[in-house]
């Protein structure tokens, strides 16, 4: 009799584990959100075939009730920092300072860093980026990238730019008398880390310079810097790049090439990179296993490899919420606390 009870105590185990971990896997949608760190039309162009990629990777996984997976861009890095503390969305590909922020209360939880190629210019020395030749990819995978300030071809930028390739440091006025275009207020490389790097410098902040607006999106500061909307504009560091077909289309008389016609005048520290982000509201802890792996597993084929191009991205590490403490200094240092 106590071997039978024994027995039946093993079998009613197995099967409740079993259901435990089928209901687990019992999802029928996610929502995955992006930033508008490019066009928007661009990034969905890029990112609408990780709707079918993810879900049928997913399946394979167990979660044979998935229906769907959708994508959309948020209005701003606010917007999907946001939406995924509420809930209302269930992944968000965030940048660090962005998760930093809006990870505080507990509600979203990191699962992914990005790795990405080098770049053949690192130097913390701007002087040493203009040299009037592209910016190109390495081999080497990095999980770090850097912000870079770039001042365009109107007067006030090629002021800064001489002074900068002269070897003769900038002082707040210099900087303080340009038109600046940034990002939003969590935007590592668009606002965080310039506004880190005034402080380090000058004891600024990028709020205190006098002419500073958030341009909307990479691409926009590209088009004002093209046509003296603004002197200055924070990227990220290989964000020429991705706009040198463009530079010329502008409309503006005088624009020969992105590398010649424009120059890099600050250089910030290191920014650890993008996240993979989850809501804690919506995915369990077996979902979070499940999606490493699904995106480690998808990034490592060609077709998913072009998708997340869309950020530079070529590779994922797990990784956890400590190493996003130096994001919160620098965010404390932003805001001021």
């Amino acid at each position: 009799m106590k071997k039978v009870l024994l027995l039946l105590l093993v079998v009613f185990a197995v099967f409740g584990l079993a259901a435990c971990e089928g209901a687990q896997k019992d999802i029928t949608s996610l929502k995955i959100t992006f930033v508008p760190s490019r066009d928007p039309e661009a990034i969905l162009e890029f990112v609408e075939p990780l709707e079918e990629m993810l879900k049928e990777k997913l399946i394979e996984k167990g979660y044979t009730k998935l229906e769907s997976v959708t994508v959309e861009v948020s209005a701003t890095y606010e917007a999907a920092g946001e939406a995924l503390d509420a809930g209302t969305t269930d992944i968000a590909f965030l940048p660090g300072g962005t998760y930093a922020l809006y990870s505080e209360d507990g509600n979203i939880d990191v699962i992914l860093a990005a790795t990405r190629n080098g770049l053949n210019k690192d130097s913390a020395d701007p002087a040493d980026w203009n040299d009037g030749e592209p910016t190109l990819p390495l081999d080497d995978q990095v999980t770090y990238y850097r912000s870079i300030v770039v001042a365009g071809p109107s007067a006030k930028g090629r002021e800064l730019a001489a002074k900068v390739n002269a070897g003769t440091p900038l002082t707040w006025e210099d900087l303080n008398s340009a038109k600046w275009g940034v990002q939003g207020a969590t935007s590592s490389a668009g606002t965080v880390y310039p506004a880190v790097w005034l402080y380090q410098n000058f004891q600024k902040l990028v709020s205190d310079l006098s002419t500073a607006a958030p341009t909307g999106g990479y691409g926009n500061s590209i088009a004002g810097l093209a046509n003296g909307t603004y002197d200055v504009v924070s990227l990220y560091a290989d964000a020429r790049r991705d706009y040198a077909t463009n530079w010329t289309t502008y409309g503006v008389e005088g624009l020969t090439n992105i590398w010649t016609d424009t120059d890099v005048i600050i250089v910030t520290p290191g920014i650890f990179n993008d996240t993979i982000a989850v809501s804690n509201k919506t995915v369990n802890s077996q979902l979070k296993e499940d999606l490493q792996d699904a995106f480690m597993e998808l990034v490592a084929t060609e077709e998913g490899l072009a998708v997340f191009a869309v950020y530079s991205h070529t590779g994922y590490a797990i990784v956890t919420d400590e190493d996003y403490e130096a994001a919160r200094v620098a965010q404390s240092i932003v805001l001021g606390q």
